[in-house]
């Protein structure tokens, strides 16, 4: 076990010292609008290869991180409410004005998208790398008429207000207003799932948001995330070592695997319409996981990484 892992972990315990180890921009790269972009077209891309007709109306995404751009995204592309829930709050409101810019660019332009990634959603694109079979004149023409455009711009101005424009929501856990069941069309979280504590309570809160027929993507990230060597070494260690290396942070990795997360979502009242796993090999073999993973499946000690597409029963 890494000297410096645990003693991060350990000082989060001494009263007075839990937020030094606590940085509120680790919200990922949502900063960026680049990134924002590529994260919404590889699940809109996705989502439509997997079905999913129309643009959704209402959508609430799971983590957003530095900015809500690629909520912002989700309203360019003609969206019309969008929901946001992190677990402390990361985002910036100086940010979003100029992500907002960006992303307006960016669909004007039809812009390619940033980097391959995984999966691969070339094959769903054109030759410019844009989903014009998606996102066609028509419908781009709606989402960014210039009375839409001032309509989004004002929501994006107004998110960290006392009373912010109901088209833009944005919560933490612990200041959430309800969510009204049925509400929602699509649920998406970007690389957010791998650090959820309670993973069956916010699996049913989506089984309860999301109306029958509606969607749901996650990008799943199952890897160590800096607490060991290996990229699955964090399974090596100890329930009891595990808890001091999380220490009091107010998230951290939850180490679950993938057969977990596909249990809960079907129990939550989605069928799954797509899984895709990534096998990157290496890392630590079955013999030196600690016991509480050494009856996980093959798959589940194999995939580093997975795609998930569900849709609630019922449509």
């Amino acid at each position: 076990m890494s000297a410096r892992v645990l003693a991060k972990g350990i000082l989060t315990w001494v009263p007075g010292l839990q937020r030094t180890f606590f940085d509120p921009q680790a919200g990922g790269g949502t900063a960026s609008a680049a990134y924002c972009y590529g994260v919404w077209m590889k699940h809109l891309a996705l989502l439509v290869e997997a079905g999913m007709a129309e643009i959704p109306h209402a959508v609430l995404e799971l983590g957003p991180g530095d900015s809500i751009g690629t909520g912002v995204a989700t309203l360019l592309s003609g969206a019309e409410r969008y929901v946001a829930i992190d677990a402390v709050a990361h985002m910036r409101p100086e940010a979003n004005a100029a992500v907002l810019r960006d992303l307006v660019r960016m669909f004007r332009e039809r812009a390619p998208r940033p980097v391959a990634g995984w999966p691969a959603i070339d094959h769903l694109l054109d030759a410019r790398l844009f989903p014009s079979d998606i996102l066609d004149d028509r419908r781009l023409a709606a989402a960014l008429a210039p009375g839409r455009i001032e309509r989004i711009d004002r929501a994006v101005r107004a998110v960290a207000l006392a009373e912010p424009d109901p088209m833009i929501e944005y919560h933490t856990w612990s200041s959430l207003r309800a969510v009204p069941d049925a509400s929602v069309d699509l649920v998406f979280a970007h690389v957010v799932m791998s650090q959820v504590s309670d993973l069956e309570d916010v699996y049913a809160r989506c089984g309860r948001w999301v109306k029958p027929g509606g969607w749901m993507s996650h990008q799943i990230d199952f890897t160590s995330l800096g607490t060991a060597e290996e990229w699955n070494g964090h399974l090596a260690y100890s329930d009891l070592a595990w808890k001091i290396i999380a220490g009091r942070r107010p998230y951290f990795v939850n180490r679950e695997r993938l057969g977990t997360h596909l249990a809960l979502i079907e129990r939550a009242g989605f069928d799954l319409v797509r899984v895709q796993r990534d096998r990157p090999g290496g890392g630590i073999a079955r013999a030196q996981l600690a016991p509480r993973w050494r009856a996980i499946s093959d798959d589940d000690l194999a995939t580093d990484t997975a795609f998930l597409v569900a849709r609630r029963r019922g449509h």
